[in-house]
């Protein structure tokens, strides 16, 4: 798999799931945008008719990063 950030090559997929050149995305916690990025993209999926469960799935995950950043701070993100 491809990260966008060097530092995250480190970050494997022992499953093998993920083809060696796909390019991932990782949204962290501690990003400030990181909750409304997976809002954003949960609303995008049910517009497109994707699993509700799923849809669910994120917006909750959502909430998760948002009582993190509560707890823990967060940050504009960095490259």
């Amino acid at each position: 798999m491809i990260h966008a950030r060097e530092d995250y090559n480190r970050i494997q997929d022992p499953a093998g799931k993920i083809a060696e050149d796909e390019p991932v995305f990782l949204v962290r916690a501690k990003d400030i945008l990181g909750p409304a990025t997976l809002r954003n993209w949960a609303r995008m999926l049910e517009d497109s008719k994707g699993d509700p469960k799923m849809v669910t799935m994120v917006r909750n995950h959502a909430s998760l990063m948002e009582e993190w950043q509560d707890k823990n701070g967060c940050k504009l993100p960095d490259l």
